[in-house]
């Protein structure tokens, strides 16, 4: 599955080419924020006055490699302590659901989220980065909530 996974990936770089990932904000906050599909929000936010409120902004389209980066990037800057997980649910990969599965659950010897019912929930990094995000980060949940001025009630 995972090879599958691998090759789908490509090809949606080619078909649906997305350059935005991320957009630095203040790096002495605590927040971080996840818009999951919705780049428009994504942009929104970069463009907006909450980038002096949050650390960083950026996506997760997947159930693997995204949710794997997360948990890399909130190890390597440990000054973050809360993700505001907002924006549009990735249809078909269920990112969302899977990154607060991993953070309520962890994973299982095979890596695999556990409680995940996305296509591919395997996950790469170490069972001490999980820990980590699992004990240390508070994952706020908007999911599907694009208002602006909603998730902004939500930073701290």
């Amino acid at each position: 599955m995972n090879s599958l996974g691998n090759l789908i990936g490509e090809l949606c770089k080619v078909v649906l080419p997305i350059s935005e990932e991320s957009y630095q904000g203040n790096p002495n906050s605590i927040t971080a924020i996840c818009t999951l599909s919705s780049l428009d929000l994504l942009k929104k936010i970069a463009n907006s006055d909450l980038m002096i409120n949050i650390f960083i902004v950026g996506r997760l389209l997947s159930e693997n490699k995204g949710i794997d980066t997360i948990i890399q990037y909130v190890n390597k800057n440990q000054k973050i302590n809360t993700i505001i997980v907002c924006g549009k649910e990735v249809w078909g990969h269920k990112a969302g659901h899977s990154l607060f599965q991993v953070h309520k659950n962890g994973i299982d010897n095979n890596g695999k989220i556990i409680g995940s019912t996305s296509p591919d929930p395997y996950l790469t990094v170490t069972p001490s980065q999980i820990n980590y995000f699992r004990n240390k980060i508070k994952l706020v949940n908007l999911t599907n909530e694009i208002d602006l001025n909603k998730i902004k009630q939500k930073i701290i």
